[in-house]
């Protein structure tokens, strides 16, 4: 970091607590979206579109029991949050 004169942005190694909300993401991810399907006849472009879906409804649609069975979008507009 110091040879390239560049500052992290991110906490210690092995600080994991830090990392962990993406960790679970992308681990989630992978079960759910990569680990399923056959990728060999997927364009660059079509594997944008479908990760682009994918993170749209990671984020607004799916239901999550945490939330009271609700979606995330649906717990922001309950909460005042969004409209």
């Amino acid at each position: 970091m110091r040879n390239a004169k560049l500052i992290r942005s991110m906490s210690r190694k092995g600080c994991s607590p830090d990392n962990a909300a993406c960790e679970g993401f992308f681990g989630r991810r992978k079960t759910e979206f990569f680990y399923p399907r056959n990728w060999q006849d997927i364009t660059t472009d079509q594997f944008i579109k479908i990760v682009d879906y994918y993170i749209r409804w990671y984020k607004e649609k799916r239901i999550k029991i945490s939330l009271g069975s609700l979606s995330p979008f649906e717990h922001r507009v309950s909460l005042g949050f969004a409209a």
